[in-house]
């Protein structure tokens, strides 16, 4: 085994959290839905299963699985083949309830993903759900967040995708788990992943900081400075209480919106800031009405999100595990005027971007691995601790082009966020072919009010919309 194989202590961190609390579920993945064309139908689960098989060389990893199913002791966990892989494990067959519509829908995904992946085995599953109104299917996928994050989280359903109708001509077979992987593939495939191993030690780890920090002064100081303005700001004073964030269960319950990605560059346009503030704006208006509607009082400090943030360089397109930092940004959920709301979301996330608070929070990260696993998991849970922030908010986007799998274009992307110990709601975006969508993750139990915070979210959009409007005319 060489370091390489060895999980990073951002990656056990994942696995830690769910140890530590039976209602984490620290897995990610989307749900891809496909439009067959006149005639045709779902591919069969043998045709899904022989084509992921004859790509799965591209992924190694997706063929081993943890050398131990616990973290902790001396050293973590790493990346072994799974001598017992077979594909009809992780890749199965389901098919929808009548009528297939989205009710269905929604309802079976947040039953798949309220279940845990099987640390016995490797740490992915793919489901071919059938029976979607109108014909249509979909390519249900999780992936545990130890072995993906969810820039990087080039899934095993990715292998299924073509930038064409047609699809390319396929690569040779490489089923066989943990086999070398190809330099790159064309088109919509990842560079095959390079390893991403740990520093063997913590007083090597230290070192090789210490001598990085003697070399680059000026980075030294910029991360001393921004990781002091981090503690201070967001761990000195606490997020808010709230009560999206109590003792959750472990089943989830998923609802969607839907919007042309125009209509947020639009609203962009007219308003200024960047797309991801029209994300947060919109989320900040749907949270106030759903505090609102519950009885409850907006903190006046706002609802603190965290934001995750790829850190991944260019060279580094395609590599499997966490490269993913965050940032903090207060909601202000206290605000009753939209404008107003926009103007003061737009204007704290683009202070903490420039006050380095992503390099902060991957630096703090960073020291972590220096503690030992034995000690490592409560550091971890501080990391997603609901003194540190109240709901996890993720915009990912995904290809500008319309994809395909099997003849049948992909119309739509359902995204789903982990959730951690008493963080009842979180949000995923994704944007995909001129589409964006929300996808709203909730601890059933906690959270029976889904609907508002849905409708509040459509809500929040129209207004943005209609101040934009208003703005542009007034030009």
């Amino acid at each position: 085994m060489s370091a390489n194989d060895q999980l990073t202590a951002l990656d056990a961190t994942f696995l830690e959290l769910e140890q530590a609390d039976d209602s984490a579920l620290m897995h990610i993945g989307g749900a891809l839905v496909f439009a067959p064309p006149a005639g045709a139908g779902a591919p069969t689960i043998g045709k899904v299963r022989q084509h992921l098989e004859q790509r799965l060389g591209l992924l190694p990893r997706y063929g081993h699985k943890l050398s131990v199913p616990r973290t902790g002791g001396l050293s973590w966990p790493s990346w072994e083949p799974d001598q017992h892989f077979e594909i009809e494990a992780h890749v199965r067959h389901a098919t929808l309830p009548s009528p297939g519509d989205e009710p269905e829908f929604l309802d079976w995904i947040s039953d798949f993903y309220s279940h845990r992946l099987d640390r016995g085995r490797p740490l992915w599953e793919m489901v071919l759900l059938d029976g979607l109104a109108d014909g249509r299917w979909a390519l249900v996928c999780k992936t545990h967040h130890c072995l993906v994050d969810g820039v990087g989280s080039v899934d095993a359903v990715d292998l299924l995708l073509d930038a064409e109708l047609a699809p390319p001509e396929a690569p040779a077979p490489n089923p066989v788990p943990g086999a070398a992987s190809v330099e790159a593939w064309p088109g919509w495939l990842p560079h095959a992943p390079a390893s991403v191993g740990l520093v063997a030690g913590a007083g090597l780890a230290a070192a090789r900081g210490g001598a990085r920090a003697l070399a680059h002064p000026r980075e030294a100081l910029e991360r001393s400075r921004a990781v002091i303005e981090l503690l201070v700001r967001d761990e000195l004073i606490a997020a808010p209480g709230s009560s999206l964030n109590v003792p959750i269960g472990a089943t989830r319950r998923i609802a969607t919106v839907h919007v042309d990605l125009r209509e947020l560059q639009e609203i962009r346009s007219a308003l200024g800031g960047k797309v991801n503030d029209v994300v947060l704006s919109a989320a900040t208006g749907a949270l106030r009405g759903l505090l609102l509607a519950r009885g409850e009082d907006p903190p006046r400090q706002g609802l603190r999100a965290m934001v995750p943030v790829n850190i991944r360089r260019e060279g580094d397109h395609g590599e499997l595990g966490n490269k993913v930092s965050s940032l903090f940004v207060d909601l202000p959920v206290a605000e009753a005027d939209p404008l107003r709301r926009y103007e003061l979301v737009s204007a704290v996330a683009e202070k903490r971007k420039a006050g380095g608070q992503a390099l902060a929070s991957s630096t703090l990260t960073g020291l972590t691995e220096l503690a030992p696993p034995v000690l490592h998991a409560s550091l971890a849970r501080s990391l997603f601790a609901k003194r540190l922030f109240n709901i996890t908010i993720t915009n990912v986007p995904t290809s500008p082009r319309r994809l395909y799998a099997f003849g049948a274009p992909m119309v739509d992307v359902v995204p789903t966020v982990p959730l951690a110990a008493e963080h009842a709601l979180g949000i995923a975006v994704v944007s995909y072919a001129g589409g964006v969508t929300f996808g709203l993750c909730a601890d059933r139990a906690t959270v029976p009010d889904l609907e508002l915070l849905r409708d509040g979210m459509v809500t929040s959009l129209l207004e943005l919309a209609a101040l934009a409007h208003a703005t542009s005319a007034a030009r």
